[in-house]
């Protein structure tokens, strides 16, 4: 039985035009009511009929557009987008979490919501992809090569198209307990968190929690813990004017200069710099 990605995404991958226009949001501005904001990055594509959608530039400028079937809306971690639900229209969300790839397919008919399929499968390793991501976040902050762009997004889908057509159909007991594990740490960053506290929490033992996050998510417990405040860092560094030792506070790192060691290893630069770079880029108007 084909898995419905398939059914959905081969036409679009087999067309050489089946891809018509990708649009880049922007993640520096503040998300308004109503808008749709994650940590993480995802793709949104109209598979049929028609979409308003609105969010905001790499130069700051409010955009709205009526995206049409192939037209794809490349969303970065901590970006927002806004759709408007009037006319008929079938869509594609494709997320793009850390150990996590997941997809929601949706029909409106002009009235309700017509759910066409939603799931999620385990990444092969965190680094799948990610490149890809990476690519297309540099040519929405520097140039909007279309070609390179589409062939960008169609990558993307072949990825999904592989991970979900070759998963099980039903995740396994360790599989499920892991993603329940990631999303509380990702809701609990800011605790004291430990791999001792964790493990008791959710009733199994310390080396079990370990070997499920090198199982499951390809990273220790503790990599992947300090990856989630990182991320949170980041944003805090980017969006508020908190001193350094206060964002690491607000992360979860008791030691700020721990904090200020592993923020230089994983970004190549310090707290200090990485917020005067982001700083440094276009306000919104100029």
């Amino acid at each position: 039985m084909k898995h419905p990605l398939l059914t959905v995404l081969a036409p679009l991958l087999d067309d050489a035009q089946g891809i018509r226009q990708v649009y880049f949001a922007d993640n520096r501005h503040p998300a308004p009511d109503l808008s749709s904001l994650v940590n993480y990055p995802r793709i949104e594509l109209v598979l049929a009929g028609e979409q308003s959608v609105a969010w905001v530039g790499h130069q700051g400028e409010r955009q709205r557009q009526l995206l049409l079937p192939g037209d794809a809306l490349f969303v970065p971690a901590q970006g927002w987008h806004c759709p408007h639900w009037q006319r008929p229209v079938t869509t594609l969300s494709l997320r793009f979490n850390k150990q996590q790839l997941g997809y929601s397919l949706l029909k409106w008919d002009g009235r309700d919501p017509i759910p066409q399929g939603k799931d999620s499968v385990a990444r092969r390793g965190s680094r799948v992809g990610s490149f890809t991501l990476q690519a297309l976040s540099e040519l929405a902050a520097h140039h909007n090569d279309q070609s390179t762009a589409r062939f960008l997004v169609k990558g993307l889908l072949s990825h999904a198209i592989d991970l979900f057509g070759s998963s099980a159909p039903v995740a396994s007991r360790s599989q499920t307990l892991f993603l329940a594990v990631r999303d509380y740490l990702e809701a609990h960053f800011r605790e004291p968190l430990t791999r001792e506290s964790v493990a008791q929490f959710f009733g199994i033992s310390p080396n079990y929690l370990s070997h499920l996050f090198q199982k499951s998510g390809g990273m220790g417990f503790n990599e992947s813990l300090n990856h989630v405040r990182l991320e949170q860092a980041r944003h805090l560094l980017r969006d508020d004017n908190m001193k350094v030792k206060d964002v690491a506070k607000a992360c979860g790192f008791v030691d700020s200069n721990y904090f200020c060691r592993l923020f230089r290893k994983n970004n190549r630069c310090s707290a200090s710099v990485y917020r005067n770079r982001q700083r440094s880029e276009p306000a919104v108007g100029e």
